[in-house]
């Protein structure tokens, strides 16, 4: 009787866990997170139908997570939308994004295709379409291997919005090859380390990725955004946040 009072106790008077970025509200932080440096913008979902070329040899890049018609996923995501809606305006384009993919061609889409894209973002299929790949692609795989290595939130997001631009690939300039050489200069808590210290090697092997890059050298998304947090030593990505990305500020207070 005493044991299991003990253990009712125990159970009440022990902290929960912070929430992981897969809570709701922290996923929704993220994607805000995100498009302050992909768009310019807190309104993550007002980009559904977003579309350009930004010149960074991907091609169209789009989206509520820039998928590109250069690197495959913009092909998935529109071979998904387009099974699940067959007569869709964009299931005429597939056989020129199968033709591009790979390059920064804009072959058999151009204006048309443009058009077509703003167009598909009226329809509900379409969102719901880009919200499972961003998940199964990136969001849910990058959340995944961060609490594999005991990241809390801000480590998940650094996990997330690497893969976002760089790619869950495994070469020196994808994600992975950035995760191999963060773990070259430190251990993850997961690994007996210390996870500030790890974060910071982290960002350091992201930052230069990014500066690999032309169209990816300004590295204030990590400089005036995660690092920031960091500093403050807000592990939890716990509101109110404020940074700065490409010079411009954004809060968000809850």
């Amino acid at each position: 009787m005493l044991t299991a009072m003990f253990l009712s106790l125990s159970l009440v008077l022990t902290p929960a866990s912070p929430a992981g970025l897969d809570e709701p509200h922290k996923k929704d932080i993220a994607m805000r997170l995100v498009s302050s440096a992909e768009n310019s913008s807190l309104d993550w979902k007002a980009q559904y139908g977003y579309i350009e070329d930004i010149k960074d040899e991907r091609g169209y890049t789009a989206g509520i997570i820039g998928f590109c018609s250069g690197t495959g996923d913009m092909l998935k995501l529109v071979e998904l939308y387009t099974r699940r809606r067959p007569s869709n305006v964009l299931a005429k384009y597939l056989p020129a994004l199968r033709r591009v993919n790979g390059s920064d061609s804009h072959k058999g889409l151009g204006k048309p295709f443009v058009r077509d894209w703003k167009k598909a973002a009226a329809d509900p299929a379409f969102r719901r379409a880009q919200d499972a790949e961003r998940d199964r692609v990136y969001f849910d795989p990058a959340v995944r291997r961060a609490k594999k290595d005991g990241l809390r939130a801000l480590g998940q997001f650094a996990y997330y919005d690497a893969m976002v631009m760089h790619g869950p690939g495994a070469d020196k300039l994808s994600f992975g090859g950035i995760r191999k050489a963060a773990l070259a200069k430190a251990a993850p808590p997961a690994r007996g380390g210390d996870e500030v210290a790890y974060l910071n090697a982290f960002l350091d092997a992201r930052k230069a990725a990014m500066k690999a890059e032309d169209a990816h050298d300004d590295t204030t998304r990590v400089d005036t955004m995660q690092r920031v947090f960091l500093r403050k030593g807000n592990l939890d990505l716990t509101p109110p946040l404020t940074w700065k990305v490409y010079g411009d500020k954004y809060t968000i207070k809850r």
